[in-house]
């Protein structure tokens, strides 16, 4: 070997390291995403800081560390079926990056059977939809979460809370149970939420404003389904709150005071 090439090695071979040391560096500073998709419980709203009406994904960049990105894709009124449909699915998977997380929530607007653009059944195509969510976001290296949907405030006259989602909750512990995979049962805690607060103060936990009441909603609101500042934060916690007692590798990303408060008393 000639003195050229002596001299020529050494600073190849110190290029590459320094090459591997900056690449290194570079997926050590990745910060992990999570992605939100599901319906109008768990959307951004616009105008936040006046519009009375909050998703509870739109809770969680102030319940967890800046450590994770949250990056929420739910959108009002969407289905399961819809959120395929109208492409918002290819949108999402085009952006994942192994080490990214989905935390999967629909069932409300699959109940639609007035509609044929959202409605499904929940044994069928309900449950394809969600194994296919699941499926993709493996594909990609990201880690799904599966969601039951959240509770109406339906008490009947003798302060019972009533179901409004039939089957849909049930094949989603189903399905998560089947492919393994983390699952938050947000219409439990959220049903436990509802009683605890009672049949007159759950409504705080929702938008019941009489006219006048808020600049936003000038002529009144009385829903039932939608939340609250104060709602949201409180199922965003509880979905948070289960989430570090599976255990998951999200855990890390969740202040401190969010698991150490109680919000339910059983």
């Amino acid at each position: 070997m000639n003195e050229n090439m002596l001299q020529l090695f050494p600073k190849n071979w110190t290029f590459c390291l320094l090459i591997l040391c900056v690449m290194n560096l570079s997926a050590q500073d990745h910060s992990p995403t999570l992605f939100l998709i599901g319906d109008s419980t768990m959307a951004d709203k616009k105008d936040p800081d006046k519009n009375p009406e909050h998703g509870w994904g739109q809770m969680l960049p102030e319940l967890m560390t800046a450590g994770i990105k949250i990056d929420n894709h739910a959108v009002n009124g969407r289905s399961s079926r819809s959120f395929i449909s109208e492409g918002k699915w290819e949108a999402v998977k085009r952006k994942l990056l192994p080490g990214d997380y989905v935390w999967i929530q629909f069932g409300h607007n699959d109940e639609k059977i007035k509609d044929s653009t959202r409605f499904t059944n929940p044994f069928t195509q309900y449950w394809h939809n969600l194994e296919k969510y699941v499926r993709e976001t493996r594909e990609k290296g990201a880690t799904p979460i599966l969601s039951s949907s959240i509770v109406r405030r339906n008490f009947n006259e003798e302060g019972v809370l009533v179901d409004t989602h039939g089957e849909y909750p049930l094949v989603t512990r189903l399905v998560a149970d089947k492919m393994d995979v983390t699952f938050i049962d947000l219409q439990w805690l959220t049903e436990k939420l509802e009683i605890q607060y009672g049949p007159e103060r759950s409504k705080l936990l929702h938008l019941h404003l009489e006219p006048g009441d808020d600049p936003y909603e000038p002529k009144g609101r009385h829903d039932d389904t939608h939340l609250s500042e104060l709602g949201a934060r409180l199922v965003a916690s509880l979905a948070l709150q289960e989430l570090d007692k599976q255990e998951s590798a999200l855990e890390k990303y969740i202040l401190p005071e969010v698991i150490s408060t109680e919000i339910l008393k059983n």
